[in-house]
């Protein structure tokens, strides 16, 4: 295919392969159990490195076209085929998932100090996994490898969540799976819908799948979009996140939110606008209204919100509505900002999450209640709170100011009222901030004696702020990738040409 540039080495086979290899070793490597998390953290590391070799062989005036592709039969008869590949957006995806995880074993390591060696050893072992599919989803060109890895995705995240949670973690680990399954119960109708129509051993290839919808367009459309808008999460199928996110570990929030729930406004762009365009372009408007409602509600939500894990995805909710508000409004700028918000919400939350979780092991729960004055206990990590929360409202120099403001003047130029109302909420995430930053951290010294951040917490936010400040400053790089990726979607070429 002329859209298509093979790849000279696989390598996002070996991505995948070294971090599921990895996950095997701790399994049945009983003396590797006693270093799990040093191995993870080593592994992951390298995957990271090998992902930066791999990403300099990308032709980044080529962003809008698949690279490092590679394609191998699998189920011929309903058209499946193994076939990897990224455009700047996968890249960009799958670069940030390979960032967080080392990230997030590292600061993990205050939460197992005093585990057995085995419960480590898994944890560690089902972060391996989940950084494989994570890898996978991205890298997917095929629609039926998509949808397995969509499900697969699952298994780890419900051993993540209701082993190494909280009291009561159980229960949410299982609500996120009823929640996940429907989801996935609805895309498969669109799987199989698809594959009815394919003719051929690579039928189910994106570009394939989008020649064969035939007459099914829109049913295509609802299945895939329910599946993603619960994954995203949108408002009202959202309820899952906090609950989750309440009792998770930190570690485990911070790829919850900040990498696999962007699969959903990943899914939305990649498979909805790519393969059902002229659908995606009818259901656009109430997407919009509905995008709208989301960014409030989870904002209101935020706000009366006394648990910061709880907080944290309220936000998150509102920020996806800015997303998928920036994924539908047909303007492409409006789209180079939703995909350069994906990234810069994923580690500004991340390092909220990590942060909280830094909090929460000195002061014994997340209950903003709990709290008062603690900057003059604990200024590091007050200062890195405070940081990252202005990262997430769209400080100017932090992560998320560009691609806001991207998001919410290109939307302006072709649905004035949609943008104008978004606008309103930036007053609320200020709120659902400062408010929590007042109670926790100012007041009066505190009668408590823990200590600040040290050396292995720093190191894990001072990257993370040095990242935020990377997006913040110089978002050039990554919009470079994004952007002929964004431009390429019929939504946009028609909204935008009725605009003129």
């Amino acid at each position: 295919m002329h859209n298509v540039i093979e790849a000279a080495f696989p390598w996002l086979t070996v991505l995948i392969a070294v971090a599921l290899a990895g996950a095997f070793l701790l399994w049945v490597v009983k003396p590797l159990r006693a270093r799990a998390m040093l191995f993870g953290i080593g592994l992951s590391a390298v995957i990271l490195i090998l992902f930066l070799v791999a990403a300099s062989t990308f032709d980044f005036d080529a962003a809008g076209r698949v690279q490092l592709a590679e394609d191998y039969s699998w189920i011929p008869q309903i058209g499946a085929s193994v076939a990897w590949g990224v455009d700047g957006m996968g890249l960009v995806m799958a670069g940030l998932a390979v960032f967080l995880v080392p990230l997030v074993l590292l600061a993990a390591i205050g939460d197992f100090e005093y585990e057995k060696p085995d419960r480590v050893a898994g944890y560690v072992g089902w972060v391996l996994v989940l950084e494989a599919i994570m890898i996978g989803i991205f890298a997917a060109r095929d629609v039926f490898l998509f949808y397995m890895l969509f499900e697969l995705m699952i298994l780890p995240m419900y051993f993540l969540i209701g082993r190494y949670g909280a009291e009561g973690a159980t229960r949410a680990a299982i609500k996120f799976v009823l929640y996940s399954l429907f989801g996935g119960l609805v895309m498969l109708v669109g799987v199989v819908a698809l594959a009815a129509n394919g003719d051929g051993p690579h039928a189910l290839l994106f570009d394939s799948a989008a020649r064969a919808v035939g007459g099914n367009g829109m049913l295509v459309f609802i299945t895939f979009f329910v599946a993603f808008a619960i994954k995203a999460p949108m408002f009202p199928v959202h309820t899952w996140l906090p609950d989750t996110t309440e009792k998770a570990p930190a570690g485990t929030s911070t790829l919850l939110v900040g990498v696999l729930d962007k699969i959903g406004t990943y899914g939305m762009i990649a498979l909805c606008l790519r393969i059902v365009p002229k659908a995606a372009k009818d259901a656009a408007t109430p997407i919009m209204v509905l995008a709208v409602v989301s960014i409030f509600w989870g904002a209101f939500m935020a706000i009366a919100s006394n648990d910061l894990m709880r907080l944290i995805a309220y936000t998150s909710v509102s920020h996806f509505g800015f997303i998928v508000l920036g994924v539908f409004s047909g303007s492409s700028t409006a789209m180079t900002g939703a995909i350069l918000y994906m990234v810069a919400h994923g580690v500004a939350t991340g390092a909220l999450f990590l942060t909280v979780g830094f909090l929460r092991r000195r002061g014994g729960d997340a209950l903003i209640t709990t709290y008062g004055g603690w900057q003059r206990v604990t200024p590091v990590l007050a200062g890195v709170f405070l940081v990252s929360g202005l990262a997430t409202i769209a400080l100017p120099g932090l992560s998320g100011f560009v691609p806001e403001y991207l998001v919410i003047m290109g939307t302006f130029t072709v649905h004035r009222a949609f943008a104008l109302v978004a606008v309103l909420a930036v007053i609320l995430a200020a709120i659902y901030i400062l408010l929590p930053y007042q109670r926790i951290f100012t007041g009066p010294k505190p009668d408590v004696a823990v200590p600040d951040l040290g050396p292995r917490e720093k190191t894990v936010a001072g990257i993370l702020v040095a990242a935020m400040l990377g997006l913040g400053f110089f978002p050039a790089p990554v919009i470079d990738a994004v952007k002929p990726v964004a431009e390429q979607f019929p939504i946009v070429a028609a909204t935008e040409g009725s605009a003129k």
